[in-house]
């Protein structure tokens, strides 16, 4: 290295070395609200140590069913190996619950914004300095892998209520209005809107981001002053008790009542058990927010219906990753291309399902991505039971490996060509672990059920497209509008082609980054409607109340003497009323002036 290198170099991270310190004195003077410590309440979490070690042998068994029992059976989706059982949720359980949170939240409702914001700086505190802790209960009742909880787990809650702690109070301040456009009210007539907590309110989270999908609806319910019961995946009601129980501790440690927070899971409806339709369509919820498949969705929204409880509806996507003619750097894509594709094996609403290449570049890509993934096969596995090294981690059941087998197996028969994997994988060191093979797909067209349909899974899509136009058709061409990427060194053409993707989020030149923004959150067509997260997020959670004051207190709307009652003379008061509009909106001096004549005459 030259002295003029290092120098250049020294002064680099002298500037950022400033830099961090100057944020961290500014915050600590205009901060004022330090998080109470957190780590006093791990004693009473209960944590699975155990479970969570590496090479776990579970020592339990599955309980004996009662009669009217029904049981809910968490298991490692990497191992197979069962972790414990969980009652079913009654009606009368849900009653509860709704009950026990409505009476907190009567209380909580009235807190100021700096209580809730040592709640959520206590609960932040406590995720940043237990990372390892948070993450491996994840793997363990998800099957993904560390690397993967620690992106989509952590990372991204962390970042939320980083964003709610500095943006959230300014967006939920009073709003001011412009107010009446009319000539005689503008005067003395303010307008502003109110953001109030809803009351109860819920959340029904899928079991992809077993951590992230429950603290996010959480975080914001909180900050907004409402209590929220949250009805998990019975997927991963192992890993969901201990994250509610941790969040209820620090209730708690911070002086507020933990029935705030309530926790529902329930088995699907049956003709003795019917407790999930009746959570949905209780009418003590004042909001629900679904996140999951499009079938459930409807029996949702039908359920809500009964008691018009309003439904933010997340269902998925078919997101395209548009490359460009004019891309530079296809091996660095390449990475982005397997991370997004791979991660939690595939299970992401905002994953990529289709590589969408103008003809330019889609050859070379194609051989990119062969070399990488044939040269040096993704390990599959579980990485907190494993000292080797992780790639992929386990899908959370196998019970959709027959339908990703006939998808791979109809493109195939169509014309694609499957150039990796395609088939579940059995594990020699996890037998009972539910592994797909990380799955290279090309020469995909539209006419092929994986071009359609929602995947979930490891399995990279390619297709190929003709121009900059054709890569807008085929991604408009599935029937769903949840999120998107196009990458390309011209910012025109990447904005031309943003314009008109038929989706609710994209990002130009990076993946999923809309999501770490904290923009709102939501699709359109088959990936659903609503938004949450953000500035909407955050008041679609609030009744806006619309609020019309006098701005001069001696002045005030009184009712003229021709408009009282009883009315004296229709023909004054019509009079009276028509000078008053046309006095109020005409553009016109003269107009104006006359109506105000005419207006003292027929008083």
């Amino acid at each position: 290295m030259s002295c003029l290198e290092y120098l250049t170099l020294n002064n680099a991270v002298t500037v950022v070395i400033g830099y961090v310190v100057f944020v961290y004195v500014y915050d600590a003077i205009f901060n004022d609200i330090r998080p109470i410590d957190a780590n006093i309440v791990k004693d009473k979490l209960e944590v699975p140590y155990d479970i969570i070690k590496k090479s776990w042998k579970s020592e339990k068994t599955e309980p004996p069913e009662k009669p009217g029992q029904r049981l809910i059976h968490s298991y490692c989706p990497a191992t197979g190996q069962y972790i414990d059982s969980f009652e079913s949720k009654t009606a009368a359980d849900i009653d509860s619950m709704i009950k026990n949170a409505e009476t907190a939240q009567q209380k909580f409702k009235k807190t100021s914004f700096a209580k809730r914001k040592l709640v959520l700086k206590t609960l932040e505190s406590f995720i940043l300095n237990n990372q390892d802790l948070l993450a491996k209960v994840a793997c363990r009742d998800s099957g993904k892998t560390m690397l993967d909880a620690s992106m989509g787990e952590i990372l991204v809650t962390l970042e939320k209520l980083k964003w709610i702690l500095k943006h959230g109070e300014k967006t939920l301040k009073p709003s001011k209005r412009s107010g009446p456009t009319n000539f005689f009210m503008k005067f003395y007539k303010g307008a502003e809107i109110r953001y109030e907590p809803l009351g109860v309110i819920s959340s029904i989270v899928s079991w992809n981001y077993p951590f992230h999908n429950l603290m996010g609806p959480l975080i914001a319910a909180i900050f907004t002053g409402n209590a929220i019961v949250v009805k998990c995946s019975e997927q991963v009601v192992w890993s969901s008790e201990f994250f509610i129980k941790l969040v209820r501790e620090i209730l708690i440690l911070c002086d507020e009542d933990p029935n705030l927070v309530q926790l529902c899971y329930c088995l699907p409806p049956n003709a003795e058990d019917d407790a999930a339709n009746y959570f949905t369509s209780n009418s003590g919820f004042k909001h629900i927010t679904f996140i999951g498949s499009q079938p459930v969705s409807h029996h949702i929204l039908k359920c809500a219906a009964d008691s018009l409880t309003p439904v933010v509806v997340e269902l998925g996507g078919k997101d395209a990753f548009i490359v460009l003619d004019s891309v530079k750097n296809l091996d660095a894509l390449s990475s982005i291309i397997m991370r997004g594709t791979f991660q939690s094996s595939g299970q992401n609403c905002i994953g990529i399902e289709r590589v969408i290449v103008s003809e330019k570049n889609y050859d070379s890509l194609v051989k990119i991505l062969d070399k990488r993934m044939n040269e040096n096969p993704l390990r599959q596995g579980s990485d907190i039971d494993k000292i080797s090294t992780v790639d992929v981690g386990a899908m959370i059941s196998d019970n959709r490996f027959g339908q990703l087998e006939k998808m791979v197996e109809d493109a195939v028969s169509k014309g694609a060509r499957l150039l990796k994997g395609g088939k579940r994988f059995n594990h020699p060191q996890f037998p009972n672990g539910n592994f797909f093979e990380p799955t290279l797909l090309v020469d995909v067209t539209p006419d092929m059920d994986v071009a359609q349909n929602e995947v979930f899974g490891p399995i990279l899509v390619m297709m190929k497209a003709k121009n900059t136009d054709d890569c807008i058709d085929l991604a408009n061409s599935a029937p769903f509008g949840l999120g998107g990427s196009v990458f390309g060194a011209d910012y025109t053409e990447c904005n031309y082609v943003c314009d008109n993707l038929k989706t609710g989020n994209v990002a130009i030149n990076d993946f999923a980054t809309f999501y770490v923004c904290q923009l709102p959150f939501g699709g359109i067509n088959g990936s659903g409607y609503g938004k949450f997260g953000g500035e909407e997020g955050l008041l679609g959670l609030c009744n806006a109340k619309s609020v019309c004051y006098d701005t001069l207190p001696f002045v005030s709307t009184q009712i003229p003497p021709p408009l009282d009652y009883p009315i004296k003379s229709n023909e004054t008061s019509w009079n009276f009323v028509k000078s008053f509009i046309t006095g109020a909106y005409t553009d016109s001096i003269w107009q104006r002036i006359k109506s105000l004549i005419s207006l003292a005459k027929n008083s």
